[in-house]
């Protein structure tokens, strides 16, 4: 199982409630990749928003920084809002990144829980699935021939155009994240893709039946069961003891699930609600490195995981505390989870 950490960029927020300049944020996110790389974890995913909450709008920009202060780690989107990007052009991009990194660069495409993106690109929200289902479509066949003649609804059609980069081996890592729907299942198992589940709420037991089903249709199709991957991704913070990382996270976290509920109609995020998503049936991964690695190795078991992913600056917490947890989940968690696997 790879075990690696998303973020989205976060950023800070001073006193007054204002998010701070995204500059620091986004150097500091370079040092945090670092970071990652040195302490040996096997993969990294940065988000795309268009918000003043988030420093990064454009993922490919961030990988092609880290690209160049990192040597093995994994360098991804998590993730690229395909439904409103052009696929020709996401393909080049991390085709580049590929070549930078030696085959290092990887894509997650998903629709988005965010929709700012829709109108500042030209696109027309009513068409939200339609606009995946075909860019998704395009993007694995720019992904398999060279050159592409496509044709579909909502963008114009290619005939026999070459796209350049290629990827170092012609082919790209593509994942498709999801967030909990059969369709979603169905479809990246039809084309044969790895899905990662987003489980950023209730009970991660719930979403059991979803893998199960995305296995059946992956087998369905006949694709090679030697090359089935499957990832959830979770909201996780570690820190040397584990009440008192809580306590430190607490206030950063609920802050942000404040911010969204108010877009969203969500009543206010309540420690009780934190400290229940901290527990045996909770989605939250915050704490020490034991409690960590318990929790990360059951949801291995109960999904049988190919990867794992720590989703680790919701809120925008400090640099400080953001490089320990890292530290800790690559010095700590992560040995002792790949060395409880392989027993």
């Amino acid at each position: 199982m790879e075990l690696g950490i998303g973020m989205f960029g976060d950023n800070h927020y001073d006193l007054q409630g204002n998010p701070m300049d995204s500059g620091e944020r986004l150097r500091e996110l370079i040092d945090e990749i670092k970071l990652m790389d040195e302490v040996g974890l096997d993969f990294f995913g940065i988000g795309e928003h268009h918000r003043p909450d988030y420093a990064v709008s454009v993922p490919e920009i961030v990988l092609a920084a880290a690209a160049t202060v990192t040597k093995k780690i994994k360098l991804g989107s998590a993730v690229t809002v395909l439904s409103s990007s052009d696929p020709v052009r996401i393909y080049q991009s991390f085709a580049t990144i590929d070549q930078l990194t030696n085959g290092r660069a990887e894509v997650t495409a998903g629709r988005g829980s965010f929709i700012e993106s829709f109108p500042l690109y030209g696109y027309e929200l009513k068409e939200y699935n339609t606009l995946f289902e075909e860019k998704l479509d395009l993007l694995v066949k720019i992904n398999q021939q060279n050159p592409v003649t496509w044709k579909g609804k909502l963008r114009a059609p290619l005939d026999h155009q070459e796209i350049w980069p290629r990827a170092v081996h012609d082919k790209l890592k593509i994942w498709v994240a999801v967030g909990g729907t059969p369709e979603s299942v169905v479809r990246a198992g039809k084309l044969g893709l790895p899905v990662i589940f987003a489980i950023i709420g209730g009970n991660p037991a719930q979403f059991q039946p979803l893998f199960n089903y995305y296995q059946e249709v992956y087998k369905q199709f006949k694709h090679d069961i030697n090359a089935f991957e499957v990832g959830v991704h979770m909201h996780c913070f570690f820190g040397e003891d584990s009440e008192k990382a809580a306590d430190e996270y607490y206030p950063v976290y609920a802050s942000q699930m404040n911010r969204i509920g108010r877009t969203r109609g969500w009543q206010p995020y309540t420690r009780s609600q934190y400290d229940y998503g901290r527990g045996t049936n909770g989605h939250l991964i915050i704490g020490d490195a034991n409690a960590a690695v318990d929790k990360i190795l059951e949801m291995h078991e109960l999904f049988g995981l190919t990867r794992f992913s720590a989703h680790m600056d919701v809120g925008g917490p400090s640099h400080t505390s953001l490089m320990k947890s890292i530290e800790i989940f690559g010095t700590q968690i992560a040995p002792k989870v790949r060395a409880a696997i392989k027993q």
